[in-house]
């Protein structure tokens, strides 16, 4: 009989555990299954944040570009050398009857960059037309037209300015925007897009013997009223000023380096004035040689091809066909760095030339003029 119950109990034991192996397994199959659906959860989870990321990145990567235009056309103006009626203008010789352009601001003074044949020469008055549709009186404080630059300055404060990128680090294929008023008011603050497709370029302008040096070509499309506007990179920097285009070629047209007119912005903003030094030559980089001269091997320095009687080179043992390789410590290579080096300086002050002729090195100081 006592056998007989222990052998009950021992059954009623061995179920027991039974009953709870069979418990904990199945606890352990659930808790797995919700690790399984928590990690899925997760895994679908990030994928959706990381897909709603990307879909925000390329929305900010659509917008960043309109943005940033968006901005600098509150930058650009309208500039006319006669005052507009207020009729319609959409006419065939627009440009011819209004002189009219492009120019952008460069300083919440009222500061203005376009084209010398835009603004015409120092001192000068044009019509400056801002974003808002307001027209104001200009007066042209600088204008070079070897360069075909001018600076404009309007009674302003306040007023939504560009910022300055650097014309010597641009590369060839990189995206480029071009602003400005191809037609007319109609057409105000049109928009092309598109690359560097050239650096340091020389042209020779037509029907002239000019060139014009050291230029940025765009295939950015430019029409005759977008001449002063601005060539600006995808972040929204002006490298340049659009000046002309080639006719009889499509997609093929040229801006100034922006950063030739550095020196001068400087002192304006500094001093409210910009008295311009003068070393009195023309000169050419020698990519323009073998336009003159096809017998001239230059490798580095600046051709000079004319001295002015009124230059403080005049009479100084210098001739033509010299070639100016450094200005004080700074070598010259371009005609733009000769400019950029002179702009930095003013009436009065001394600089060392280090001429090449033939086999000589010749060494000259030289007092710089005052050009009005």
């Amino acid at each position: 009989m006592y056998y007989e119950n222990k052998k009950d109990r021992n059954k009623s034991k061995f179920a027991v555990i039974i009953f709870l192996s069979l418990i904990v397994i199945l606890l352990c199959i659930v808790i797995i299954k919700l690790d399984y659906s928590k990690e899925d959860s997760v895994t679908i989870s990030s994928e959706y944040e990381a897909s709603k990321l990307s879909t925000n990145n390329e929305e900010n990567m659509e917008k960043e570009p309109q943005k940033i235009v968006e901005d600098v056309v509150k930058c650009v103006v309208g500039i006319s050398k006669l005052e507009q009626s207020g009729n319609s203008i959409f006419l065939a010789d627009v440009q011819q009857k209004l002189g009219l352009g492009s120019g952008v601001i460069l300083s919440e003074n009222g500061y203005i960059l376009t084209n010398q044949h835009v603004a015409g020469n120092k001192y000068g008055n044009c019509y400056v037309t801002l974003e808002d549709g307001t027209t104001h009186n200009g007066t042209v404080v600088w204008a070079d037209i070897n360069l075909d630059l001018a600076i404009v300055k309007i009674s302003g404060i306040k007023l939504n300015y560009i910022n300055l990128g650097d014309s010597d680090n641009i590369y060839l294929a990189e995206d480029v925007y071009a602003i400005g008023n191809p037609i007319g008011i109609e057409f105000q603050r049109t928009v092309t897009k598109g690359i560097v497709s050239g650096i340091n370029r020389t042209i020779k302008l037509v029907d002239t013997e000019n060139y014009m040096e050291d230029l940025i070509q765009t295939d950015a499309t430019i029409n005759e009223g977008n001449s002063g506007g601005p060539l600006i990179n995808r972040n929204g920097e002006l490298i340049g000023i659009n000046t002309v285009k080639i006719s009889d070629a499509e997609g093929i047209g040229f801006a100034v380096p922006i950063n030739i007119i550095k020196p001068i912005l400087e002192k304006l903003m500094s001093n409210g004035k910009f008295e311009e030094a003068y070393l009195g030559i023309y000169g050419y980089d020698k990519e323009v040689i073998p336009y003159l001269n096809s017998n001239l091997n230059i490798t580095s320095g600046v051709y000079i091809a004319t001295i002015l009687p009124d230059g403080p080179l005049f009479n100084k043992e210098i001739i033509v066909s010299d070639i100016i390789s450094k200005i004080d410590d700074t070598e010259i290579n371009k005609m733009n760095d000769l400019r950029e080096y002179i702009y930095t300086k003013s009436p009065g002050d001394k600089v060392n030339l280090k001429i090449k002729r033939g086999n000589q090195e010749i060494e000259k100081e030289i007092t710089l003029g005052y050009k009005n």
